[in-house]
């Protein structure tokens, strides 16, 4: 099922479409999400590459309507119960925090990112909406599913496709969830050929933003 909600956004270069319409919503259609089509989420995610091939994430899931579902729901912070019950999704993200010689992996939060990463791009893809979660009670979702010591459980993830009704959020929500209101740094922000410097020298008007991106066409072209 196609996006047919986001508007692609005004990027300063060309990237991807799935990556121009991608968005993290909390509304979603109440067509369920089969279990195949979950599989196919981890399978790109399982291919993600991580430090070592160590692949140090853990996921728990659950369909809507089965008692995994409520678990997970049960661990989200309240602010996240107050609208993510419109999803027919639910995951919890952890990862090992040790490698297989018992030394700290300084990566693993790293690496569970790179599989978010493929994760996300496989479900627009596929026209599927994820929404990332930090507000999450950690040790309660830690022991609620059985994660050994040496494990944390970082995020939750809401899943459904793309669609729903607006009304279902609560007021505060329903401005935030329009996707044309989306912001981004600008790369001269947070990429530097050089050394760091800080912020207050950056120039984020609208003039400074088509001077940086000219220039930096210009390198380019010579």
């Amino acid at each position: 099922m196609k996006n047919t909600i986001a508007k692609e956004n005004d990027t300063k270069f060309e990237i991807l479409p799935i990556l121009k319409e991608r968005y993290s919503p909390r509304t979603f259609s109440k067509t369920p999400l089969s279990e195949v089509e979950l599989r196919s989420l981890f399978e790109a995610g399982r291919w993600a590459s991580s430090s070592y091939n160590q692949q140090p994430w853990r996921i728990i899931w659950g369909i809507k309507g089965n008692k995994t579902y409520d678990r997970i729901f049960s661990c989200l912070s309240e602010f996240n119960q107050s609208w993510a019950s419109n999803a027919p999704v639910l995951l919890l993200n952890g990862f090992k925090k040790t490698t297989d010689k018992g030394e700290e992996n300084f990566l693993a939060l790293h690496d569970l990112g790179l599989f978010m990463g493929n994760v996300s791009a496989q479900a627009q893809h596929l026209g599927i909406a994820l929404h990332q979660m930090a507000g999450v009670n950690f040790e309660k979702a830690k022991k609620e599913f059985n994660f050994p010591k040496d494990y944390h459980v970082a995020t939750a993830v809401a899943i459904g496709h793309y669609g729903g009704n607006i009304e279902d959020l609560p007021k505060d929500l329903r401005d935030q969830e329009d996707p044309i209101n989306r912001t981004r740094m600008m790369q001269q922000e947070f990429t530097f050929n050089g050394d760091y410097f800080n912020e207050p020298e950056l120039d984020s008007s609208e003039r400074g933003l088509n001077s940086s991106k000219e220039q930096i066409m210009k390198k380019i072209n010579n």
